[in-house]
């Protein structure tokens, strides 16, 4: 497998994948791979996590507990898969905002929500998680799922994701982690680097993509490195639960 190169500390760039590219870059990148993914976006989560990937999400909802009436914001939300399940949570008289900053995916997940017939207030915005445009103590609860690792400046994105919650909400950052086995390792890192690619090519004609998938996995941060991450942006009682060996990994951190 190809490893990932060490970065110069003196290099203004960051990673994109295994690539180095200009800080101010990385952006336009991101948005280009799922510019190219959208429309095949969720059946491709289906074919590479075996459908897994609904579970995850949904345990990431039980945890969300939100009561009707209250605020939710999905950053990075996609085609809205969270976003569906905050806005049964809260009800009709709840809102939910779905962001993220790809206007197509946005817009796959803004006629998602509305073929399923939602009753809460539903908003939608292009929005970079690193400058989040709402008003400090807006949400009860924040959820970014599978988003932060695209994200140029991780720990800009998780100060504004913990600015806009109220006192007593949650962050809830549901990511591809570090397998906690050596065996899952070997064969998650063989099955990444092989299979997704393929399938990127036989389903949405972008084995590129995929590939910038499974490497964007191996530079995120581990799960101790992100649950500090998550405390220095000035979030309390971090904990991170494991989901299929550490595959996955869902974060929490409250606002006090």
């Amino acid at each position: 497998m190809t490893q990932p190169p060490k970065p110069d500390p003196a290099d203004d760039t960051v990673d994109f994948g295994y690539t180095r590219v200009a800080r101010e870059e990385k952006a336009s990148h991101v948005r280009a791979v799922f510019d190219s993914v959208a429309g095949r976006y969720d059946i491709m989560n289906d074919l590479m996590s075996f459908g897994v990937h609904r579970l995850w999400k949904r345990f990431t909802l039980d945890q969300a507990r939100l009561r009707p009436g209250q605020a939710a914001l999905d950053v990075a939300g996609g085609t809205g898969d969270l976003a569906l399940g905050l806005a049964r949570q809260v009800g009709a008289k709840g809102l939910v905002v779905l962001s993220d900053i790809n206007r197509s995916m946005l817009e796959q997940g803004r006629d998602r929500l509305i073929d399923e017939g939602v009753t809460a207030p539903v908003h939608y915005a292009v929005a970079n998680a690193e400058k989040l445009p709402f008003r400090d103590s807006t949400f009860d609860c924040v959820t970014i799922g599978f988003g932060l690792r695209n994200v140029t400046d991780k720990d800009a994105a998780l100060r504004s994701l913990t600015r806009v919650l109220k006192p007593g909400g949650q962050l809830l950052v549901l990511e591809f982690s570090k397998p906690v086995l050596p065996l899952i390792s070997r064969v998650y890192d063989a099955y990444s680097f092989a299979a997704l690619p393929a399938l990127g090519r036989l389903v949405a004609n972008d084995s590129a993509s995929y590939r910038y998938l499974a490497e964007s996995i191996r530079m995120f941060p581990d799960q101790e490195t992100l649950k500090g991450m998550m405390q220095s942006a000035g979030l309390d009682a971090c904990r991170y639960h494991n989901l299929s060996g550490g595959i996955v990994a869902l974060h929490r951190g409250w606002r006090y």
